[in-house]
């Protein structure tokens, strides 16, 4: 119990670490309680790898440099079912930012081979129902899950002020914003309405983006099913969402989808080498009824295929198809590295042979 994992092995670059299992056959059987033995003055990273199961948990992660490593996406799976809608025993809401399955508020947090799943259901029913709720820098998450319906994932900061009411609530509520900067890599991303928002800079590689269909069979032509993103990018921020190679797929009607809307006004968000299905709009993005938000917003695209792929015919004429040349500026390096040469992952011992040690 609270012990690092032994020197010498093939594990020895992470030096520090608990296994979790939900049989008890390891150092905690919830997660929650190893990242609470984590030391609070620890400088170096964490690692916590995580057997097989299904783990009922809602996580609260506030101390840096922690990696979580499961045995794979269908294996270990962390879920939990709060939502917008829920009521605290004072009789308040939990509105969206109390919903989270895992709220990571720390730095330099990492992820692999896990799911993050809120089961709480459709938002029409349920309200909001965040999966992550991410406020950290240099988050990094690989072969990763994440399963909702409405705002699925949540990469903070908040925005600087709330549309419809006083407060945000939820555990950043009030604190100071920073630029924040996050990677995913390999990853399945499912929602239907706004499913990816928030004011990060986001990249996302190579990751599948399902748009669940939350439509009847009988839907009206022109109805639509969702947006897969709301970004919130602070004004002076370069970048706010890229995906990368990215395949975006769903079980929705043809042209029911929009790629996304403003959930403020200078929100920036690109895709680029991406292939889209019949699902998305052909005009591709909504203002959100915010007119003067289409003068400020940046929706760029650049070599999309497939069916729902962009045209400047196509597409608002205040959306942007790149350029080979605009486009050499979306690079990984360009958009995360910062001052502090953020390359994510790096140093870390392969997803394969970590996982192979939990099956």
């Amino acid at each position: 119990m609270n012990k690092p994992l032994s020197h010498g092995s093939e594990l020895d670059l992470y030096r520090n670490g608990y296994l979790v299992a939900a049989d008890g056959s390891g150092d905690f059987p919830t997660i929650q309680a190893a990242i609470d033995a984590i030391p609070a003055d620890c400088t170096e990273k964490y690692t916590i790898r995580i057997k097989p199961g299904t783990y009922v948990e809602k996580l609260h992660i506030e101390k840096p440099m922690v990696h979580l490593v499961g045995a794979g996406a269908d294996q270990t799976i962390i879920t939990y079912d709060d939502y917008a809608l829920k009521k605290f025993p004072n009789g308040e809401l939990y509105h969206t930012f109390h919903s989270y399955t895992a709220f990571i508020g720390a730095d330099d947090f990492t992820a692999e081979g896990l799911s993050f799943i809120n089961s709480a259901g459709p938002g029409h029913e349920v309200g909001q129902a965040l999966a992550v709720y991410v406020d950290g820098d240099r988050a990094a998450f690989r072969h990763c899950r994440f399963i909702g319906h409405q705002d699925t994932i949540f990469t903070g900061p908040l925005p600087e002020q709330p549309i419809d009411r006083s407060f945000f609530g939820g555990p950043r509520d009030g604190a100071e914003r920073r630029k924040l900067r996050q990677y995913y890599e390999d990853c399945y991303i499912e929602g239907d309405v706004d499913f990816i928002f928030g004011s990060a800079t986001v990249v996302f590689q190579g990751c599948e983006i399902f748009a669940k269909n939350r439509l009847s069979d009988a839907a009206a032509e022109g109805e639509v099913n969702g947006w897969i993103t709301a970004a919130s990018t602070p004004e002076d921020a370069r970048y706010g969402y890229v995906f990368i190679d990215c395949d975006l797929t769903s079980n929705a009607p043809p042209q029911s989808v929009y790629l996304g809307r403003p959930w403020r006004n200078h929100a920036k968000v690109c895709f680029l080498n991406c292939w889209m299905g019949a699902h998305v709009k052909q005009e591709g993005w909504h203002n959100w009824n915010k007119t003067d938000a289409e003068a400020t917003v940046a929706y760029v695209e650049y070599h999309s295929a497939g069916p729902g792929a962009g045209s400047v015919m196509g597409r608002v004429p205040w959306a942007k198809i790149l350029s080979e040349q605009e486009a050499a500026e979306y690079t990984v390096p360009v958009i995360l590295s910062g001052e502090d040469g953020w390359q994510p992952f790096e140093g870390l011992l392969s997803f394969e042979l970590v996982s192979a040690k939990l099956k």
